[in-house]
């Protein structure tokens, strides 16, 4: 065999934030196609048969083969004289003259597999000889096929020190049957010996006949080895940092929750040093797992801070990568549980579990880890709207007809009622209700404010319905005491937590409306509306309140007449060379192959393992963007440290199924998002580092994006702006456009459509693009991301109006709507996709994502981590198939067959008698018809 794979020490650290991973340069070709890792049910296999012959070594090393080495098999007695001593009697196989690390003790299993079954594996390892500190033993097979190909799955490793055993274990199965399967034991450091004591490999599954039946976890067993510490610390490591055992802590403070004993991860001088356990070959890629931890902190004064659960992997072509699985605001005080879930793409080569995340010298205690199958999250019913009133107001004495009843000021202020306000609605909901009666035209007058909290209020428990999406309707105004812009905010504190249901900034003395929406998904026991925001002492005005349940479904009918006339063209088939007398004899069958509206989902590098999300993502998209592949932090983590690599590969999938790219984002403004080392440099330094970007990126991938987000969110962050001043902004889209012409140069951000921050209303946001356009910025494209949360449709609707005057191209490039009902979240959808296609501004809209466990918000996947599509899911590929048009029927007296379609790809069969004609062509868009020629 030659040299196959580099050394493997434990001495290294990861480091999970700078990048600066330690690397193993195993040079194994992995065949992902033929194998698949295992989920394990036990960590012995129980008493299932043991498909190696000469497991314990009874005869000495018959039916093994020591690779490119030499062995010898020693009894209980005789190991000892190795530094090492066995507790029961039995044998023990040393491998030693060990020159490369792949050497090691290997044997031919090939007639007791196959395929479809799950097998574990377990064994005692040791080491001795020219050992210094820990090295790794790893299980290995070695798959031959009868192409010649060869090809090499891990199976599992453990870290071993001089004169201690410790168990390997890991699990394996097999897609398809290779020529020959040699199952071996490799790893440590040439010169050091590996000492083996019995290994089995048996079924997980010990009532199924091993070679012949597969044998399948059930998934209900926690696949950490001793979760609660009553083994001591083994199995257990320290992550950069060290690792105690304990009963109590804190002058018997602190006791476990649960058990006998607790973890601590000690001496932490990074944030992300922990307490990690290694589980490789106990998870298998494509299934779910739950993670359920009981976590607090000690020490260096700090009384909480975020502890996190985090996965690392190394991938097969050994890739680094860092999967987030859940996040908690631990304390010093108790012990709080923790809980979040994690798939694995691709067959990793190795899969670490850890806790990091306090600062630095605070230690992590952990009770226990639990990481199990993920039960099947139980589908959604669709919410009960029987007796919803959608429309009326639930605000009592809206038009304070009866002075204020019903009212009531929060805080000391004061409130009485004045004449003077607007008798018309606001727009946004004159849009939801239709014809209404006009308003009183009396408003509230609230004074002698002292904090910005205060104003009017209502307590609205009883009237509001689970799962109801409601809309917020107000005029607002302020009164004396006003210097400058302030925010008026209609909020709901729900459990004393406050809810967003829309603000508006006022700098005058005219009323402004407010429009903003809510819902409520879980039962509170008090939900109370009131409007606040202006600086204490600040007189503030409130006409009309309304708080009503809208029927969202009652605007898609006027959005799907919009939509035909935005999106459709009429089409005249026009057949020359067929005789007239068998023009009704001619049928014609149209059928529309695909609608060129752009329609987009958000990939990473790591989804595109999964071949289950590369196929959903090629049939049901033709617009892509890249997650974090693209930005800085990802593509120079430090300086002069280029990853481009990841990119790449994301976009050769896309060249290669023709599905067009967005580039996502040349520079991000929010200080939050820049890397340590630029916020480090000086000014000079960091004009070269913009520069170098700029050249480097837009360089390297001239041509092959349609789009840039040049510099992401700047109504929400000024970190380049701050530094370089205000020009730099207009001099990276003027640059970006010199580099790449072609490309179309965006702005991008959020809560733009949705009514709920001041920040980025519609108004700021044309002031902001006009701005940059006075600079001689070439702005071609406005990006509303789309974060959004229970959407109605008129305000979404209201500021596309509002942002359609600038004439340019408006796409919403990070859609996603979240609910934890699949049928609302659906409706969530319909809604953002609809108002897309039916608004003439609106020229292509993106996805952030569509796969479970890889959204940036919970609750707002369309597809089960495991591959079921859900009733968002349903129901976004209901939309797409809405909007591609067929037609069938017959050649008119004119010779013409005439339809209405979508924009896009169609097919055309023509039949007469036995005689087939077939046709494709492209609907593009255009007022007139367009006509299509077809010879017979």
């Amino acid at each position: 065999m030659k040299s196959l794979c580099a050394c493997f020490f434990t001495s290294s650290v990861f480091n999970s934030h700078s990048h600066s991973h330690w690397n193993h340069n195993h040079s194994h070709s992995h065949s992902q196609s033929q194998i698949m890792a295992g989920s394990i049910s036990g960590p012995s296999g129980g008493n299932a048969a043991n498909i190696l012959l000469n497991h314990d070594f009874s005869g000495g090393l018959d039916s093994w083969h020591v690779n490119c080495c030499d062995g010898y098999v020693v009894s209980a007695e005789e190991v000892s004289q190795l530094g090492i001593s066995m507790e029961t009697d039995g044998n023990c196989a040393v491998i030693t003259s060990r020159k490369e690390c792949w050497q090691g003790l290997e044997q031919d299993i090939t007639s007791r597999v196959s395929i479809g079954s799950t097998y574990i594996v377990s064994a005692l390892v040791g080491i001795s000889g020219l050992s210094q500190g820990s090295n790794d033993v790893q299980a290995t097979l070695k798959l031959e096929y009868h192409d010649s190909a060869t090809s090499y799955l891990f199976i599992g490793r453990t870290s071993v020190t001089r004169g201690n055993w410790k168990k390997l274990e890991g699990t394996f199965s097999l897609s398809t049957m290779p020529k020959r399967v040699v199952f071996y034991l490799e790893g440590p450091a040439p010169g050091v010996d590996i000492l083996i004591r019995p290994v089995e490999i048996g079924c997980s599954n010990p009532n199924n006949n091993i070679a012949r039946t597969g044998c399948v976890s059930t998934g209900e067993d926690n696949i950490v080895i001793n979760p609660q510490f009553d083994d001591g610390l083994n199995n257990w490591s320290g992550r950069g940092c060290k690792i105690a055992l304990h009963d109590s802590m804190g002058d018997g403070k602190i006791l476990p929750k649960s058990g006998k004993f607790f973890a601590s991860a000690t001496e932490r001088t990074q944030s992300w040093n922990g307490i990690q356990q290694d589980i490789t070959g106990r998870v298998q890629r494509k299934l779910a797992y739950e993670v359920t931890t009981s976590v607090r902190i000690f020490g260096n004064n700090v009384t909480t801070a975020d502890v996190r659960a985090t996965l690392y992997v190394q991938t097969s072509d050994l890739r680094d990568q860092y999967i987030g699985i859940a996040n908690v605001q631990a304390t010093d005080k108790d012990w709080i549980d923790m809980q979040g879930k994690f798939l694995l793409n691709g067959s990793p080569s190795k899969v670490v579990i850890y806790l990091e995340g306090p600062p630095p010298g605070t230690d992590i205690l952990v009770n226990s880890l639990v990481v199990k199958r993920a039960p099947k999250t139980p589908p959604s019913t669709p919410p009960d709207i029987k007796g919803v009133a959608f429309g009326v107001n639930v605000i009592e004495n809206s038009n304070l007809a009866d002075g204020t009843n019903g009212w009531y000021p929060l805080g000391n202020c004061t409130l009485s009622v004045k004449t003077g306000s607007p008798h018309i609605m606001p727009p946004m909901a004159r849009d939801s209700l239709g014809p209404h009666e006009l308003l009183s035209g009396r408003y509230i007058l609230v004074t002698n404010r002292t904090q910005t909290w205060m104003g009017p209020a209502q307590t609205i428990t009883d009237k509001l319905k689970l799962f109801v999406t409601y809309q917020v309707s107000a005029w607002v105004r302020l009164g004396s005491g006003s210097s400058g812009p302030q925010n008026v905010n209609v909020a709901l504190g729900v459990d004393n937590q406050w809810v967003n249901g829309g603000q508006t900034e006022v700098s005058d003395q005219r009323w402004h409306e407010i429009g903003g929406s809510f819902r409520i998904e879980k039962q509170p026991s008090k939900v109370m509306v009131y409007v606040q925001g202006p600086a204490s002492g600040v007189d503030l005005m409130v006409a009309g309140l309304q708080i009503f349940p809208v029927d969202r479904h009652a605007r898609f009918k006027y959005l799907k007449s919009q939509t035909d006339k935005i999106r459709k063209r009429d089409v005249t088939l026009k057949f020359s060379g067929l005789d007239a007398s068998n023009y009704s004899k001619t049928s014609v069958q149209v059928r529309q192959i695909q609608n060129n509206f752009p329609v987009g989902t958000c990939i990473s590098r790591m989804n595109i393992d999964n071949e289950d999300f590369v196929d959903f993502f090629v049939k049901h998209f033709n617009w892509a963007v890249f997650g974090n592949e693209l930005k800085w932090y990802w593509t120079e983590p430090q300086q002069g440290n280029f990853n481009y690599k990841d990119a790449d590969d994301l976009l050769n999938l896309c060249q290669k199924n023709k599905i067009e790219t967005r580039g996502h984002c040349i520079f991000w403004e929010v200080d939050g998002t820049v890397q340590q080392w630029i916020k480090a440099l000086n000014k000079t330094d960091l004009m070269a580092a913009v520069q170098n970007r700029l050249n480097g990126l837009l360089t390297r991938y001239k041509g092959k994006f349609n789009h840039y987000d040049v510099n992401n969110e700047m109504l929400h962050g000024s970190f380049y702006q701050d530094r370089l001043g205000k020009d730099i902004r207009a001099n990276m889209f003027k640059t970006a456009n010199q580099l790449d012409p072609a490309a179309t140069l965006f702005v991008n951000d959020y809560h733009v459509e949705d009514g709920c921050d001041t920040r980025s209303c519609p108004e700021k946001y044309i002031e902001h693009i006009l701005d940059l356009q006075e600079q001689g910025s070439p702005v071609g494209g406005i990006g509303i991301q789309g974060h959004i949360d229970s959407p109605v449709g008129p305000i979404v609707c209201s500021s596309l109006d509002k942002l359609g005057i600038l004439g340019l191209p408006i796409w919403f490039t990070e859609l996603d709507v979240s609910s934890t009902n699949e049928y609302v979240r659906a409706d969530d959808l319909e809604v953002m996709l609809r108002e897309a296609m039916a608004h003439p501004a609106v020229e292509g809209l993106m996805l952030w994502g569509f796969w479970e466990l890889f959204m940036s918000r919970d609750n707002s996947h369309l597809v089960n981590a495991e591959g079921e599509i859900n009733e968002a899911g349903k129901r976004f590929l209901a939309l797409k198939q809405e909007w591609l048009s067929h037609s069938h029927g017959n050649v008119d007296q004119q010779g013409q067959y005439n339809f209405r379609g979508f924009h896009g790809t169609y097919k055309v069969d023509i039949v007469i008698d036995t005689k087939k004609v077939s046709k494709t062509f492209v609907l593009d868009k255009g007022d007139s018809p367009m006509v299509v020629s077809i010879d017979f």
